[in-house]
């Protein structure tokens, strides 16, 4: 830990989610959130590309290697135009793409490089039981509305939407059986997580909204 510490001197609320996903300690391990380790991944990334800051990317990259969601198909109903000029991604941003773009920010930092192989040779504890994703591509001012998902009483439940474009803005809204709005996530931002702990077992909708003019591709995960 002492080589993070000289790297992260501040503690700062990134700073210290850094250090403890590169301790491994932000690793899920049976019954947590996989799908919050999604979100908190990206946000780590984000800032790391804002800030120019690689030991964020290597955190990001860990805790993204944790994420073992399912793919599968998903076909939302859509609000608005069809979108147009944008190829869906094939899977979320890996880990493997988070690290390499934490090395080339680095210029060469040895302790950087050292941090970037303990990621890459480190197993996880992650468990891919149960969270899924889909991807999807939404038209600029669009919104999509998934068929309704059913969660049991008393369980945890998430959903995650992640952008492929990292200046897109989406919203998430989560709706009961009776249409009831449970849970939104509406900041700027290209990322959005709704969790809520249903009260008894029944049906949700989950909606996408794009605030953007543009198109935009997006991985929806869910559990």
């Amino acid at each position: 830990m002492t080589r993070l510490t000289r790297l992260c001197p501040g503690l700062s609320g990134l700073c210290a989610l850094a250090l403890a996903a590169l301790a491994g300690a932000a690793a899920p391990a049976q019954g947590q959130s996989v799908i919050r380790n999604a979100e908190l991944s990206a946000r780590l990334f984000e800032a790391a590309e804002e800030l120019r800051d690689p030991m964020l990317a290597v955190a990001a990259a860990r805790l993204r290697k944790s994420v073992l969601a399912m793919q599968i198909v998903r076909t939302p109903s859509r609000q608005g135009p069809a979108p147009v000029g944008v190829a869906p991604q094939t899977r979320l941003l890996s880990w493997q793409q988070m690290l390499a773009r934490a090395l080339e920010m680095s210029d060469g930092n040895d302790t950087i490089a050292q941090l970037a192989d303990d990621v890459k040779f480190a197993g996880t504890k992650g468990v891919a039981s149960g969270q899924v994703y889909s991807i999807s591509t939404i038209a600029g001012s669009g919104r999509d509305s998934y068929p309704p998902l059913e969660y049991v009483g008393g369980d945890y439940a998430e959903v995650y939407v992640e952008a492929q474009d990292k200046d897109a803005d989406l919203n998430l809204f989560v709706r009961d059986a009776q249409g009831r709005l449970v849970c939104s996530d509406t900041d700027v931002s290209a990322i959005a997580y709704c969790g809520w702990r249903p009260a008894w077992s029944e049906f949700f909708t989950v909606e996408v909204e794009n605030r953007g003019t543009v198109a935009s591709s997006y991985s929806l995960i869910t559990n």
